[in-house]
């Protein structure tokens, strides 16, 4: 078993998806969103991202569409409830220089739990916030976790695609 995920990043990306921590399964796997009730591919494709679903395995091939991944705590666990606010603090700084390094245009954040840890605010809205991190624009977006049944795939695709409206919107402006 992986010991932590490795991130999937290069320089001057469009959006670097970070989620909260790895999965069990994903870390297990060496592979990002690889549970099997975890939706990310489906709505990044559904949403516009990638011209077809990719497969867990095929991972690294995010960057082709100008993505990467990320989590903002290296732990794996089975739930991210299981992480303290501790770790996340202990993470900010190397995670805040890590952005900042890579330069995206975008910084996307799967799930409010750790941009409020990250961020000190306790009450985020979804979408596009006010601040910038690491010098990149803020989106908050909904965990696609197969946990997170508050959001249908729909949902997700919908929230996902307003993202990807605005890199697109980024890259023609």
């Amino acid at each position: 078993m992986s010991e932590q995920l490795e991130d999937i990043l290069a320089g001057q990306l469009a959006v670097i998806f970070c989620g909260i921590n790895p999965g069990m399964t994903a870390a297990a796997q060496g592979q990002h969103f690889a549970g099997r009730g975890n939706r990310f591919w489906r709505t990044l494709h559904l949403a516009g991202f990638t011209p077809e679903e990719v497969r867990p395995e095929n991972d690294r091939t995010i960057l082709h569409y100008q993505c990467g991944l990320t989590a903002v705590v290296e732990r794996p666990t089975a739930s991210a409830d299981q992480l303290s606010l501790h770790e996340f603090t202990a993470a900010a700084a190397d995670f805040e220089q890590k952005i900042a390094r890579h330069a995206p245009r975008f910084v996307a954040f799967l799930g409010k739990a750790a941009y409020c840890a990250l961020s000190g605010q306790r009450d985020i809205a979804w979408g596009l916030q006010a601040k910038t991190f690491g010098n990149a624009s803020v989106w908050v977006l909904p965990n696609p976790s197969g946990r997170n049944r508050a959001f249908s795939l729909e949902q997700l695709v919908t929230a996902y695609r307003e993202l990807r409206l605005a890199v697109d919107e980024n890259r023609r402006g």
